[in-house]
């Protein structure tokens, strides 16, 4: 029986991470031996995902299948923030509860995220439902010189008074001291400090206010994170991760708070995954050029996308467009072309008990490696083309396991190779065209040996930049 996805403890880990704390990459060495702690910034659900979101969620989705695969037990939490001005504004706008809204925002998240094959968290905590401990966190602050409250209600962090402040983004207080030309907000003894509890406004709805010992309010984005990862995980975890954008300040803020409490170290390794460009701009809502992961997969399969996430470092910018994402398409029907034309192929194993042996051949060792340096993806998949050229030669059954098996790692390569390959209309209708259905009425006229119209539908295609080719085992297609 072929080999699975947990790792063979007989296998010496040899993972090495980049820190963005340190910059530079750091021997992976769990706080426990053979158990891995994860905090990943999840979204703020206000809103439908999108494609930025989603590339946040494969990125850790595959980071936390390597870590398992590599033998350890992971504990992994990514929060999501239900309370938040823009929260506010649109429950406000759509006449509805900010608990109504945050509870369909989350279903739909969870849909996005299942059909991209993201396995769920260990844990999803709601910043709602910690607030007890945000409190407890802002006290102790205050405690120590870290927290004052100011005219205007709100209770601020003391920036200056926590030392190593700008470690995390490599921004020095004196590069930050340009701020300072701007009036004081709200009463701050310092424009570089950051609000840690909000004072409640009176046109914020009730369920927006808390009442604490500062007086009726909400807390502040930055100590939901350091108050969340502390419950769930503890005062010292191994990897924070979340997207570029999120390192300052969100996460410098993270760290001064919780070590500023603490006085040690937050996280041992901090992760941080590229921005998705669109016209070499950053992907978001604030600048209008985002597309949800609802209406890109209108026109391509889930698979499709996770595949165009995943074959790009998860440090490297990504590059959004259709043109990409049929490339995409096409390069993972290549992998499973592979895997149709094997004859008597085994169905899909569905015990994920067995260990893998990573010593087992070339590519497994070859897959290892890559994914042990910074969970290299793009080495990974490279060993699975290289795979795929194998099978295409020989037809080696258990080499076509080998390969479904380490793309089944990083979530891919797990549907029946006919199923993908015929199923459902294509996304690349170019022109109006449904392409699978004029390949499907094709067969057919062959079948009929009406070949005048089985010619007739490849020069159709053929106009629009769509090549068929022709094997045993069916006709596959790809642009020009």
């Amino acid at each position: 029986k072929m080999a699975s996805f947990s790792a063979n403890p007989a296998c010496a880990m040899a993972l090495s991470i980049y820190n963005t704390l340190t910059r530079d990459l750091v021997p992976f060495k769990p706080l426990t031996p053979g158990e891995a702690r994860m905090y990943v910034c999840g979204m703020t659900v206000y809103d439908l995902c999108h494609l930025g979101h989603a590339r946040v969620m494969v990125a850790f989705d595959v980071v936390q299948r390597w870590l398992r695969a590599s033998g350890l037990k992971v504990t992994y939490v990514r929060n999501i923030t239900d309370i938040d001005d823009k929260i506010i504004a649109r429950a406000l706008e759509n006449g509805e509860s900010i608990r109504t809204l945050t509870d369909r925002m989350i279903a739909e998240m969870h849909a996005d995220a299942d059909a991209l094959g993201i396995e769920r968290p260990a844990a999803e905590p709601r910043a709602m439902d910690y607030v007890p401990q945000m409190l407890d966190l802002i006290s102790r602050l205050q405690d120590k010189g870290l927290a004052y409250q100011s005219g205007n209600g709100d209770v601020n962090y003391a920036v200056r008074g926590f030392a190593n402040y700008g470690a995390l983004s490599g921004k020095s207080l004196d590069e930050l001291r340009a701020g300072e030309r701007v009036a004081v907000a709200g009463g701050k003894d310092d424009p570089l400090d950051f609000v840690l509890w909000k004072s409640a406004k009176p046109q914020e709805p009730a369920e927006a206010k808390w009442e604490s010992p500062y007086g009726a309010g909400r807390p502040g984005w930055h100590i939901e994170c350091s108050a969340m990862s502390c419950a769930l995980l503890g005062e010292q975890f191994d990897i924070h991760g979340g997207g570029a954008d999120l390192q300052f300040p969100h996460h410098e803020n993270e760290i001064a708070q919780t070590e500023g409490v603490t006085g040690k170290p937050m996280a041992q390794v901090w992760m941080h995954n590229g921005f998705v460009r669109v016209d070499n701009e950053k992907m978001s809502k604030s600048l209008g050029n985002f597309f949800t992961i609802r209406e890109v997969l209108k026109s391509f399969d889930a698979e499709t996308v996770r595949f165009f996430i995943i074959r790009a470092h998860y440090r490297s910018a990504l590059n959004y467009s259709d043109a990409h994402l049929r490339d995409a398409k096409g390069a993972l029907k290549r992998l499973y072309t592979a895997l149709a034309s094997v004859p008597n192929l085994p169905a899909i194993d569905s015990d994920m008990s067995t260990p893998i042996d990573w010593a087992a051949n070339d590519y497994t060792q070859a897959f290892k490696a890559a994914m042990d340096e910074d969970f290299g993806t793009p080495g990974a998949i490279a060993v699975l083309f290289d795979l795929a050229a194998h099978i295409n030669k020989t037809g080696d059954v258990a080499f076509a396991q080998w390969l479904r098996r380490l793309g089944g790692v990083l979530g891919l390569l797990q549907t029946e190779p006919q199923q993908f390959l015929q199923g459902g209309q294509d996304e690349a209708s170019s022109g109006g065209l449904d392409i699978e259905a004029l390949i499907a009425e094709r067969a057919a006229a062959k079948a009929a040996k009406n070949f005048a119209r089985a010619d007739e539908i490849r020069q159709e295609l053929l106009a629009v930049g769509v090549v068929l080719k022709d094997s045993p085992t069916g006709t596959t297609w790809e642009r020009a």
